[in-house]
């Protein structure tokens, strides 16, 4: 961590818009496994997270000198804790971790179903942990703390695992890491051994990405990739044009069909719009995608609501009618007022019909809908251009 961000934290400057987080809960090297003892210290060099995993990666200070270069990972453990308890077992003092690593020269490694990386609860973090070191043994003039060595080994907080070595060794190089977690193979506090296919896992919701591998073929299956985990780049920018991000095709999207038959009377073998997925797994926080959409005259994107989400759109080309659940906005009128709004039925994919406010938009124009709020969107048959806007997603429980 840079010393000077530790200055600018407290610059009464940064109060203006609060740029910078404080560095304590950003870095926390003060808090890390060995600074139990005094005579290791930490140098964090680069930390990524997303929802409630983190990683951090850096160096080990012995006596003042380099030691070693570390990676380590922290997980709060919500969601293992609920895919957990439908299967009445609790989260205790340890959980097991799936890693990936990948270096800049593409360069990977991870571990094996029967060596996860065993993490340690622990409450100075608030979170379960472990950090790979690329090297245990102490120098020749020293010895290590007892502290500090009574968390080393297979299986402990502090852990050397071979297969990482060589991307450890360079750890600036490592530029993406992967991580699925799971519960302990055996259950405690009496040692019954859990079936393997009956592990609860958490992998980011069975996490998938879209990607134009058939960019020609609307709604292909295989244009959704499964992933299965969460993914924290250490890439620092990007510079894009989104013209030149090869867009993924939808036939009636979010409309249900059944067999191939829709009773939404919007669907239809041509209604096809376009999604340019310009940010996805790259994304911080509880961020799931940043994409632009493309509707052209006459299409629609179906009337659905979102649950444990919620997402923006904001209109940057052509003019339309978006739809809004009556009720979610209370500014745009009951039911029957109809003075701003015109209050019409829709179909909602998989729940029937409801009642909405069709909303005209335009350039500027923006729909924000939380959680069990309900929307959606058509460029109507006379309009004479592209509706066009881009939305963000993310996680809101």
């Amino acid at each position: 961590m840079d010393p000077r961000l530790e200055a600018l934290s407290t610059d009464p400057s940064n109060q203006i818009f609060g740029i910078l987080f404080f560095p304590d809960r950003i870095y926390h090297q003060a808090y890390l496994n060995a600074t139990r003892s005094p005579r290791y210290r930490y140098n964090v060099k680069d930390v990524r997270s997303y929802y409630e995993v983190m990683c951090l990666k850096g160096s080990v200070f012995l006596d003042g000198a380099f030691y070693a270069n570390f990676v380590r990972i922290e997980y709060r453990g919500s969601r293992l804790t609920e895919a957990m308890r439908v299967r009445n077992r609790f989260l205790r003092c340890r959980c097991a971790a799936w890693l990936k690593l990948t270096d800049k020269a593409g360069n990977s490694a991870q571990t094996d179903d029967a060596h996860p990386l065993t993490l340690h609860y622990d409450e100075w973090v608030n979170a379960f942990q472990a950090e790979i070191w690329d090297r245990l043994e102490p120098p020749d003039s020293a010895r290590h703390d007892a502290s500090v060595l009574a968390l080393m080994g297979r299986g402990n907080e502090i852990t050397r695992m071979t297969q990482f070595l060589p991307l450890i060794n360079d750890v600036d190089s490592i530029v993406k890491v992967e991580l699925a977690f799971r519960e302990e193979s055996r259950q405690f506090a009496f040692g019954n051994l859990i079936e393997k296919d009956d592990l609860a896992w958490d992998n980011d919701f069975g996490r998938t990405h879209q990607q134009p591998v058939l960019p020609n073929v609307p709604s292909a299956n295989e244009n959704t990739v499964s992933d299965m985990n969460y993914l924290l780049d250490f890439q620092r920018g990007w510079f894009k044009q989104a013209s030149a991000v090869t867009p993924v095709l939808y036939r009636n999207a979010m409309m249900l069909g059944q067999n191939g038959v829709y009773t939404n009377p919007d669907a239809s073998d041509t209604n096809i719009i376009q999604m340019r997925w310009l940010f996805q797994r790259e994304l911080g926080g509880s961020m799931i995608f940043f994409h632009e959409v493309t509707i052209p005259p006459g299409k629609v994107e179906g009337n659905h609501q979102h649950v444990g989400s919620e997402e923006l759109y904001y209109i940057v080309q052509g003019k339309g009618i978006a739809y809004l659940r009556v009720g979610d906005d209370p500014e745009l009128g009951d039911e029957k007022d109809e003075t701003k709004y015109k209050t019409v039925p829709r179909e909602v994919f998989g729940l029937g019909t409801q009642q909405f406010k069709e909303l005209p938009v335009q350039p500027g124009s923006i729909i924000y809908t939380k959680s069990g709020g309900m929307h959606g969107i058509r460029n109507p048959p006379d309009s004479t251009e592209d509706l066009k806007f881009v939305a963000f997603l993310y996680h809101s429980a």
